[in-house]
């Protein structure tokens, strides 16, 4: 087998994109199909779990169609599959999970289960071929925000956690308060382009017994009390300024903390990963400090940033080469963390 070229069949679908891809050997994406449902749950200004589910047993026969079409392959071409079992919605990780399992047992070909966040520390791979473990990586997506010490593939130590929110929580919560909408993350990073990122001096939470770790209650809560004390006093609100000024303290904290890492672990690679990796902000400010302090800083295109199958082919790719199987008992886990088999 380690002649012959490996293909992943991987499929996403653990909160509202439904996802296909095929991937060889890891780092060569042959096809991504993404089928996103976020004009649906603009509507209700945040994902309704149901209408999720529904829309994935909707897509995923086609998109899984449409992926090995234009990878030009077929199931029998196909090596192993890849599937997300966690964490995530439990009813639309549930269509991933029972479609891999069913194509898996159908065409007897190994079952692959990937953990959602490694898939996002492996998109890295996919476009950064120099790329190998040990790295250091800022995960930061709606549901995470974590700092891992990736030892090898498929190997991970968290070293550094949120205490509260995730930093993309708190994106869609401030977005909501200042009336920005669904999703949050883009429309702040728009927004605040246009704004002074000092304007207003919001505060950045320390956890005192674990300098890594995170916290964003803070200063989402801050930036609410800003705006109920403006419109009690009737002050009007510069809204760029606003967001500019909570995006800048988000990305401080979110930056210092792995700068810090990589030099008190000796790591001279850092890696980014999760949807709010795509913020133009953050990125601008990894590669700034990353340059001043001589570390390799790696980040994956904004569309490799949002689910996708690909980062998850990449990741089933190393997992399986490592010898990681599941049985047809494969079953979604919600909850699952990192590392956990």
């Amino acid at each position: 087998m380690e002649n012959k070229d490996v293909l992943i069949l991987a499929i996403e679908s653990s909160c509202d994109e439904t996802a296909a891809a095929v991937v060889k050997n890891g780092r060569t994406v042959l096809s991504s199909v993404i089928n996103s449902q976020i004009d649906i749950h603009t509507l209700y200004g945040g994902v309704v779990p149901e209408i999720a589910s529904r829309k994935h047993i909707e897509n995923i026969n086609p998109v899984i169609e449409l992926a090995l079409k234009q990878a030009d392959v077929t199931l029998d071409d196909i090596t192993a599959i890849g599937v997300t079992y966690g964490p995530g919605l439990v009813g639309a990780l549930l269509v991933g999970v029972a479609e891999a399992k069913a194509i898996a047992f159908a065409k007897k070909k190994p079952l692959v289960g990937v953990h959602h966040i490694e898939g996002h520390i492996s998109a890295n791979y996919i476009e950064h071929p120099d790329l190998e473990p040990p790295f250091a990586a800022l995960v930061v997506s709606g549901g995470h925000t974590h700092l891992v010490m990736v030892k090898d593939y498929g190997t991970y130590e968290i070293i550094g956690r949120t205490r509260d929110d995730a930093a993309g929580e708190a994106f869609d919560k401030v977005a909501r308060a200042v009336g920005l909408g669904y999703p949050g993350g883009p429309k702040v990073d728009k927004l605040a382009k246009e704004g002074n990122p000092h304007a207003i001096e919001f505060p950045r939470a320390h956890v005192d017994d674990a300098p890594y770790d995170f916290s964003f209650s803070g200063i989402k809560s801050a930036v609410l009390n800003y705006i109920n004390s403006c419109e009690m006093k009737q002050i009007e609100i510069n809204k760029a300024d606003l967001v500019a000024s909570f995006q800048n303290a988000v990305v401080e904290a979110l930056v210092s903390r792995a700068i810090r890492l990589t030099e008190e672990m000796h790591i001279k690679k850092l890696a980014i990963a999760g949807g709010v990796a795509s913020n133009s902000a953050l990125r601008a400010a990894l590669t700034r400090e990353c340059d001043s302090h001589g570390i390799q800083f790696y980040s994956p295109s904004p569309i490799l940033c949002t689910d996708n199958a690909a980062m998850i082919g990449a990741a089933a790719y190393y997992e399986y080469m490592r010898g990681t199987r599941h049985g047809y008992d494969l079953n979604a886990v919600p909850n699952l963390k990192l590392g956990e088999r």
